[in-house]
């Protein structure tokens, strides 16, 4: 049979993954901050880090997996700007068409998430 929780956590691992990446190697990360925000990009590649482990955490616990499932999914539309930045942005061709390709991949994302709040 199986694991009704499985769609909860690959969730949790996904967002716990980027979330470490933020860390790991900030560097990309740091280029999609807009220029017009206060203080370093460096801070609010940390702090989008911060926020998806902690979102991770919330997904992958049943008791908080409801508000997780919901964080997950604003989280997701939030970073939406970001990655519409990286496709205008994107210097080559191959980078182009894989930033623009990913756009459409947010919106199943936030299904995703949202069919975790719905199930917990």
């Amino acid at each position: 049979m199986a694991d009704p929780h499985r769609p909860a956590h690959f969730l949790a691992g996904a967002l716990g993954f980027m979330g470490v990446l933020h860390f790991a190697v900030p560097k990309p990360f740091d280029a999609l901050i807009p220029a017009s925000l206060p203080g370093s990009r460096r801070a609010w590649t940390y702090g989008s880090g911060v926020a998806e482990l902690a979102v991770a955490a919330a997904v992958a616990a049943p008791r908080t997996r409801r508000v997780g499932g919901l964080a997950a999914a604003l989280l997701f539309l939030g970073v939406f700007p970001a990655n519409v930045k990286m496709a205008v942005d994107a210097k080559t061709a191959p980078q182009r068409a894989i930033a623009w390709g990913r756009l459409p991949l947010q919106w199943p994302l936030i299904a995703w998430a949202l069919k975790v709040r719905d199930r917990a």
